[in-house]
């Protein structure tokens, strides 16, 4: 954590990427998390720059910036798999032959792309 004067301690919190929303609010959330953990870390990123080691004092973060960085890289893949879905319903596969790519069952990959998807 960062102590800067007169600032409040910046915790960068890696939110669920499989939530319970449904449809195009579940997409939404998606964006937001993206955006937050975005904004999370630039608001880190800005307070670092204003640390005054004179006033201040350091924990190391290291570990806790570590977790931002993997939060990112999750929402990243998320992305990238939903759009591979997605080119994939478009190219006119079934649920079946993605649920067998994805290794989980029909239903499974049905139910966790199918309200995700902008087709």
């Amino acid at each position: 954590m960062l102590d800067v004067a007169g600032e409040d301690p910046v915790v960068l919190h890696a939110m669920s990427l499989h939530g319970s929303s449904t449809g195009s609010s579940a997409e939404g959330q998606g964006c937001r998390d993206t955006q937050r953990r975005r904004s999370s870390g630039q608001r880190f990123e800005q307070l670092a720059g204003k640390f005054d080691p004179e006033t201040g004092r350091v924990l190391v973060t290291d570990d806790l910036r570590g977790v931002a960085v993997a939060a990112e890289a999750v929402g990243e893949d998320e992305a990238r798999l939903r759009e591979a879905v997605e080119v994939a319903r478009a190219h006119g596969r079934s649920w079946n032959q993605i649920a067998v790519a994805l290794g989980v069952s029909r239903q499974a990959a049905r139910q966790r792309f199918a309200d995700k998807l902008q087709t």
